[in-house]
């Protein structure tokens, strides 16, 4: 009985010092630990050293790896078309904003991310203007992501100055509250006068400016003098009989003023391959009852400037072919993965360029919801596209896509046995399946 208690006693010593031990070297106990669960390979009769513990641990099989290349989804919804989603006062910005939370990388344009008084940042949706988007879908240009841009901002002469100081207090508004690098601006030497029409044959928007050397000579001097990288322009716009704009305020019709603003965007963008976006002055309309939600951004402010300084100042900067065209942490058409437009609108230099390329070739989604005044539709131009009811199933195809997955096979009884290609061999004898 006796050395049964001695034995138990010793027992119960030994218990108490190794926890008094692992108490007074926890590190070292944890250590042990993860040594041994973690490396089950080593010999058990390895010691740990406390030097080297910080560089054992359970995580290091969840370090990240990158196994797949991004991927890489251009939007598209042409300007002063009419489209009855993308038309209007940014009522496209909720597709890309969806659309973002899916793809990698998504490519669009001013008309989809602009919506006056308000925006929406996305640290993965890179502002590119339409000009730039068509020569970067043609393999010209290059688009590289930057961190910041100098933003310059040109004014129109012709613009009143009441009109003026509004727009430089919400140019203020946008350093001051978003730290936006809005460096300097100009006014022009003369009044831009602009233009605007609808063409009769398309049924779009269109215009000119009278005085375009007087926006470039602008534009040449901000980046003289203060190195932009970036152009906002403000150009007044003639103000519209309520007649003229009622239709577009009910959400229906044609944005009128959209045609022009992309002609002047283009001017700049051809001529200084730097990211340009225009914002009309005009002056405020009577309020309205009966006012379309898609319509109502551009009626809550006295600018649609603020929309596009946020663009402009992390809009990715545009390399030509011919010059560092191979820099590293660029993007490139055969980047893209996906093409996503509205059904009538296939006809531009981009979806064009992106239909018809003849390496890595993007998927083409064409959404049957989004309708405009063309009439370019996939029959007509020969092109083989995805069709899709809405953005909605849109999506769903772009994230099956992205998974490696074929969207077809997600629908009922749209993948049919696996056809067998006939060849002939050289020996003459031609093989087919049976």
């Amino acid at each position: 009985m006796s050395t049964c208690k001695t034995q138990l006693s010793v027992e119960k010593e030994e218990r108490r010092a190794a926890t008094s031990k692992e108490q007074a070297y926890p590190k070292m106990a944890m250590t042990a630990f993860q040594f041994h669960h973690c490396r089950p390979f080593l010999p058990s009769s390895t010691k740990s050293q406390p030097s080297a513990s910080p560089r054992v641990s359970c995580m290091a099989s969840h370090l990240s790896a990158k196994c797949r290349r991004d991927y890489t989804s251009v939007m598209i919804v042409p300007t002063g078309v009419g489209a009855s989603i993308g038309g209007f006062a940014g009522d496209a910005l909720p597709v890309a904003r969806a659309l973002s939370s899916v793809v990698d990388c998504l490519i669009t344009h001013p008309n989809v991310l602009n919506a006056a008084m308000l925006y929406w940042p996305m640290q993965n949706v890179l502002y590119v203007e339409g000009y730039a988007l068509d020569r970067f879908a043609e393999g010209s240009w290059a688009l590289h992501p930057v961190h910041r841009n100098k933003v310059g901002l040109v004014l129109d002469n012709g613009i009143e100055e009441e009109l003026r100081i509004r727009h430089l207090q919400a140019a203020d508004a946008t350093r001051a509250s978003l730290g936006l690098p809005v460096v300097e601006y100009v006014v022009t030497d003369t009044p831009l006068e602009v233009a605007k029409w609808v063409d009769p044959k398309s049924g779009q928007s269109t215009g000119r400016i009278k005085h375009p050397d007087s926006l470039l000579r602008a534009v040449q001097t901000l980046i003289d003098r203060s190195q932009v990288n970036a152009i906002a322009v403000v150009a007044r716009f003639p103000d519209d009989d309520l007649d003229n704009v009622d239709d577009y305020r009910q959400g229906m019709g044609i944005d009128v003023l959209a045609g022009v603003e992309a002609v002047i965007s283009h001017l700049v963008v051809k001529e200084f391959q730097i990211p340009c976006a225009h914002a009309p002055a005009t002056r405020p309309l009577p309020m309205t009852l009966s006012l379309c939600p898609k319509s109502a951004a551009e009626e809550i402010g006295y600018t649609f400037l603020p929309c596009v300084l946020a663009g402009l100042s992390r809009a990715p900067q545009y390399l030509v072919k011919d010059s560092h065209y191979s820099e590293k942490g660029c993007l490139f058409a055969s980047d893209v993965d996906s093409v996503l437009l509205p059904v009538d609108a296939c006809g531009g230099d981009g979806a064009l360029a992106f239909a018809r390329s003849k390496q890595n070739k993007p998927l083409i989604i064409t959404v049957e919801e989004n309708e405009t005044v063309l009439n370019s539709t996939p029959d007509k131009l020969g092109i083989n596209t995805v069709m899709v009811a809405n953005y909605w199933e849109a999506i769903g195809v772009i994230a099956a896509h992205k998974a490696g997955i074929d969207p077809q096979s997600l629908r009922r009884n749209r993948i049919g046995n696996i056809p067998c290609a006939s060849y002939a061999p050289t020996n003459g004898f031609s093989l087919s399946s049976v």
